[in-house]
């Protein structure tokens, strides 16, 4: 066997363990039921009666499949671990086991040995208890799955578990209980703050700003926050208790309310990330100014703003949208070379990786691919792997049959491979793809089969495979963290696109862009002192970066012609980065270091934090006293 004793999860429970023993707890003891009377029950109850409403209400009726499909107990417990609330089925449950599962019951190691609503509780983080984990042998019939639940001061408020009988596929019940976790708590956040504060999404791809994983924000009318989850830490590296809105993002705390309702926008955060974020207004906004004045406009800000909502999103960074190389490529060398090399291989069978920092466009280039692709009329289907939690990124890809795990839909899932059969499957980000995830998609690769979780039968796929990272994988190969046989498999032709400080077309490129997204004739071309300075500029934030200080540069000049103040101050903060780096003589390194080598960036926080403590479904032996499965 493998030596486990550096496993996170092997150590959480070799941990409990040793807690149950110096409780004095032994294998064969039975558990201990500690339950309040039924008066204080209902006291309990009370305290905790949003909670409790909101996870029947609010949250559960977006995950009843679990409910409807598998034979499992949700149970939401108090931060005593004491029983608020059960929903689901109990048929696993003897009839001498069902107290511990009713209102006022408490789940606590000291009584009932290491379990996952117990451990939880002590260690604050998601676990999943197999089997033969229970340090009571008669908790032995189950598998529970939990998660903290925290509140806006970040304070353990509860916890959320679901169990089930032992010999249920479990492989996504810990991914799931996390997601209903991290529901309750935003929707906690909105019903307690939405009424008189802003409500700040982030995260780091637009495409994930509606999911569970991002992080809330509230920020109030002065501009301080009062309350976030544990993502928006998570994803900003940096505690935000106590702090204002101005301490994390150089803005116009005022011009908030300018932003179009829930449209996504880009964020600078700490002056070191590129975030992309949307923002709710107050229902109640009577008190706040609906105008900016000329000044304030020129004060610029580090929100840059995609205008006209979904449509506007679309229209600046290609999505859902009709494209072409005529419209990528308006005379750069290296980026010619690029596409002439893509339209020879598309057609063959030989796979593509291409590298580009972000924002260089690199979704928008594999559009344009598939466009003169012979697969054109077939679906072009895209994964981010890291914009959704590790452990569900396999049933994405491979789909899943009724009932292959705790939660899966009544209807199962075809998975997004066979969705692209006969088109293009397009891996963005492929460098956070989980190994174990890995594994499985080398087999595809080789078989041309996929085999949906929970099936024993495999289907032909007929699949162009596209990926795409600002990683270096040859380094994560190195590091073990990506598979040197998945790497040779996804490379066979690696392509490059350049930055946009590198691209020689930059200036055909931004009057292609102005033209695009300007309705004014006032605007049609750009005044020569700005073209200097987009020519100058860095863009560390390439295209995307470009496109958004262009809308809102244009939202602030509305019909009038373009002028200087109308650039947000972060465009000029970068300018002063370059001045400074160009006095100390090491601006030629500092910006074409990429150059001959791929790129390779600052892997962001949420990056590195991101679902990183959901457990293999391995059975580890803590101990000597467990036995294997």
């Amino acid at each position: 066997m493998n030596d486990m004793s550096n496993d996170p999860h092997t150590k959480l429970i070799t941990d409990s363990w040793q807690r149950c023993r110096d409780f004095g707890l032994k294998h064969d003891a039975e558990p201990e039921l500690q339950k309040l009377q039924s008066a204080d029950t209902e006291i309990l109850l009370d305290i905790h009666r949003r909670l409790i409403n909101t996870t029947d209400h609010a949250v559960l009726p977006y995950y009843d499949n679990i409910l409807n499909n598998s034979p499992c107990l949700i149970l939401l417990t108090d931060n005593q671990g004491q029983v608020l609330n059960s929903w689901g089925e109990q048929r696993f449950i003897s009839k001498t086991q069902k107290e511990f599962f009713s209102s006022g019951a408490s789940w606590q190691e000291v009584a009932t040995g290491t379990n996952a609503i117990g451990t939880a509780l002590t260690t604050g983080e998601a676990v999943q208890v197999q089997r033969d984990e229970h340090f009571l042998k008669r908790h032995r019939y189950m598998i529970g799955s939990a998660s903290p639940i925290f509140d806006t001061n970040n304070e353990l408020l509860a916890v959320l578990d679901i169990s089930s009988d032992t010999y249920m596929p479990q492989a996504h019940t810990l991914g799931m209980v996390r997601l209903m976790s991290q529901s309750i708590e935003n929707c906690l956040i909105f019903e307690k703050y939405h009424e008189n504060n802003y409500l700040i999404t982030i995260n780091t791809h637009y495409d994930n700003l509606d999911s569970q994983w991002s992080g809330v924000i509230v920020v109030d009318t002065q501009g301080d926050i009062i309350g976030y989850n544990r993502r928006a830490e998570l994803l900003l590296n940096f505690n935000l208790q106590g702090v204002s809105f101005r301490d994390i993002c150089s803005s116009n705390f005022n011009e908030l309310h300018k932003y179009p309702h829930q449209t996504p926008f880009e964020l600078r955060v700490l002056d070191k990330y590129n975030m992309y974020a949307k923002v709710q207004a107050p229902k109640n906004v009577n008190h706040i100014a609906k105008t900016v004045t000329k000044s304030e406009q020129g004060l610029g800000s580090s929100l840059r703003v995609f205008l006209g909502g979904d449509a506007g999103l679309r229209k600046g960074l290609g999505v859902n949208l009709e494209v072409d190389f005529e419209h990528v490529e308006f005379g750069d060398q290296r980026l010619k070379r690029a596409i002439e090399q893509a339209k020879k291989v598309i057609e063959k069978d030989i796979p593509m990786l291409i590298f580009g920092e972000t924002g260089v466009g690199k979704e928008v280039f594999v559009k344009a691919l598939h466009q003169i692709s012979s697969r054109s009329t077939k679906p072009l289907v895209a994964l981010n792997c890291a914009a959704i939690p590790a452990d569900l990124v396999e049933s994405e890809l491979f789909g899943y049959v009724k009932g292959a795990f705790t939660g899966a839909d009544s209807k199962g899932s075809i998975g997004l491979i066979r969705q692209a059969n006969k088109g293009i499957l397009f891996l963005d980000e492929i460098g956070d793809m989980p190994l174990n995830v890995q594994g499985r998609l080398l087999r595809v690769l080789q078989e041309r089969k996929v085999m949906p979780l929970g099936s024993t039968q495999a289907y032909p796929v007929d699949v162009k495979i596209i990926s795409a990272t600002h990683c270096n994988l040859k380094q994560l190969v190195e590091k073990e963290l990506f598979r040197r046989d998945l790497f040779y498999r996804v490379s066979g032709l690696n392509i490059q696109i350049p930055p946009l400080r590198e691209r020689a077309d930059k200036q055909a490129l931004f009057e292609h862009l102005l033209m695009r997204n300007s309705n004014n004739v006032q605007q049609s071309e750009l005044p020569v002192e700005i073209l200097a300075l987009f020519m100058r500029h860095p863009w560390p934030g390439n295209i995307r970066q470009f496109i958004s200080v262009l809308d809102v540069a244009l939202a602030m000049a509305e019909d009038e012609p373009l002028e200087n103040w109308h650039l947000p101050d972060d465009f000029y903060d970068d300018l002063r980065k370059l001045t400074a780096s160009s006095e100390e003589g090491g601006n030629e390194v500092h910006f074409n270091h990429y150059q001959h080598e791929t790129p390779q960036l600052p892997v962001l926080p949420a990056q590195l934090a991101s679902e990183s403590a959901i457990a293999d479904d391995k059975y580890y032996s803590p101990t000597e006293e467990v036995g294997n499965r």
